[in-house]
């Protein structure tokens, strides 16, 4: 397994947790972006860098991304990309995208894209927030104890 993050706006926040969880469980990290991420350098950790553009980074992780991998993004669509070929996906706030969700999360996605280029509807997603913070490392954990403790079974004896 591989992680994956969409890393354009990623949460700094947010960085630094899931830095820390990675290296601790030895899970390789790659960092997808079109400018340079700052981290500590560390074994398990890297960076893509692709060219500025229009969903360029978003390609490039649905290129790599393999089934059982986690893909780290608040963007839905390249959820449902990743999603449809075997991955995870979860959100810097904590929501985790799987075959059972992300096509009512899409569908939300774009009835309130709708409203708002209707006018009905102003804004976007509040500030990331030290709950939201929160949510996605209890997530993080979550799913990655339980994805490592099911790949790596412990012999009895």
């Amino acid at each position: 397994m591989q992680i994956y993050v969409d890393a354009d706006g990623f949460p700094t926040a947010a960085k630094e947790l899931l830095i820390r969880a990675a290296i601790r469980l030895q899970v390789p990290l790659v960092f997808v972006a079109n400018k340079r991420v700052r981290y500590e350098p560390a074994d398990m950790i890297s960076t893509i860098i692709v060219p500025e553009g229009p969903d360029l980074a978003d390609d490039r992780i649905a290129e790599l991304a393999r089934p059982g991998d986690l893909v780290i993004t608040a963007d839905i669509p390249l959820a449902d990309r990743v999603v449809a070929t075997g991955a995870f996906a979860l959100n810097p706030r904590g929501k985790l995208y799987t075959e059972g969700n992300i096509k009512d999360r899409l569908a939300m996605r774009d009835l309130m894209n709708g409203l708002r280029d209707g006018g009905l509807m102003t804004g976007g997603p509040s500030t990331f927030s030290k709950k939201d913070c929160q949510a996605f490392v209890n997530q993080l954990d979550s799913f990655l104890i339980k994805r490592l403790k099911n790949s790596n079974p412990q012999k009895e004896g």
